[in-house]
């Protein structure tokens, strides 16, 4: 299961799955140009292992209060998942760097503490268990805050967690907010995701309403984007990164409104994740906000088309997705 989807998992599953959304896509009008780069649309993408990130500056204040362990040993070592689609995490042309936002993002962090970022390609599932054992410091992969993962871990939030309706160009529709906005329509989405479970709530208020229902297609790829471009379907629903990635990098596209990842009660956020009661995730979080404060997480995420995912604070230990039993 790709690392970037949000299955609708029973319970006891749903610490290991990923809470926040995806699509694998191959970006087809954006695949790497000459040089690496993708350049069909506005955004221009560095795929090459050669990336020249966004780099920050360390402050003594913050780094001090890293654990003593982690200090002296002067890395930072970070666990993501690459399987997930373009622009979190991926290979770069090499088939071996890792690069995309969520690689950015911690690089930012590790400057901050004045330590030398480590990352490690691992399962999704054993991101969560090397973690807990203390083998991984953080995870940055996507990661959404929840309620029942706040028993075993620490969160330091730096993004929303977002999904997006995406539309050709040329479409007569201008926003899509509520259920009433997609009666009628030819809508794709991805099977057993929470965008899927989002849909289909809207569906049956709809038809509550008195309303048109929605005709649902299914997509485990991005065959989607051929069936929206070639006006088989009128909208899509997925998760924001890679909804406005494809957007910005095909350019064929675009966002009619996104939606909160955690549905209508709370605020869904996406978070970097070490083991709780470590003491790495305050400073941590200081190191967002540093990055926040200074611009260059903002630089980050523009890189990557995810400017409408920024936050303006790194929050520790939000309020997460509802467990499942309450």
């Amino acid at each position: 299961m790709s690392s970037s989807f949000r299955r609708v998992l029973p319970a006891a599953l749903i610490l290991l799955s990923l809470s926040a959304c995806g699509t694998p896509s191959d970006i087809a009008a954006g695949s790497p140009a000459s040089g690496g780069a993708s350049a069909a649309g506005q955004l221009q993408v560095n795929l090459s292992p050669d990336q020249h990130r966004v780099r920050a500056q360390k402050i003594d204040a913050i780094a001090n209060k890293v654990p003593a362990a982690i200090r002296d040993k002067g890395e930072l070592v970070v666990g993501v998942n690459p399987d997930g689609a373009p622009p979190l995490e991926f290979l770069a042309t090499d088939d071996r760097t890792l690069i995309g936002s969520e690689p950015d993002v911690a690089q930012l962090v590790a400057d901050v503490l004045g330590l030398k970022l480590v990352l490690v390609s691992t399962s999704w599932e054993n991101l969560f268990l090397s973690i807990r054992s203390g083998k991984y410091q953080l995870g940055f992969s996507n990661i959404t805050v929840t309620e029942e993962r706040k028993d075993l871990y620490d969160f330091a939030t730096y993004r929303v967690d977002q999904l997006a309706w995406e539309v050709r160009k040329d479409s007569k529709i201008t926003k899509i907010s509520g259920p009433a906005d997609i009666a009628g329509l030819n809508v794709s989405v991805a099977s057993g995701t929470n965008q899927e479970k989002i849909l289909l709530t809207w569906d049956e208020e709809n038809k509550k309403a008195g309303r048109k229902p929605v005709n649902i297609s299914y997509f485990e790829s991005s065959d989607y984007q051929l069936a929206l471009r070639s006006g088989r379907t009128d909208a899509h629903f997925g998760p924001n990164p890679t909804v406005a990635y494809h957007v910005a990098v095909a350019g064929e596209t675009r966002i009619a409104g996104t939606y909160s990842g955690a549905g209508a009660s709370i605020d869904g956020r996406i978070a970097a994740m070490t083991v709780k009661g470590s003491g790495l995730v305050e400073p941590v979080a200081a190191a967002l906000n540093a990055v926040i404060k200074d611009g260059s997480y903002a630089e980050v995420l523009k890189r990557w088309g995810l400017a409408n995912e920024a936050v303006p604070q790194a929050l520790v230990n939000p309020p997460g997705l509802p467990r499942e039993n309450t």
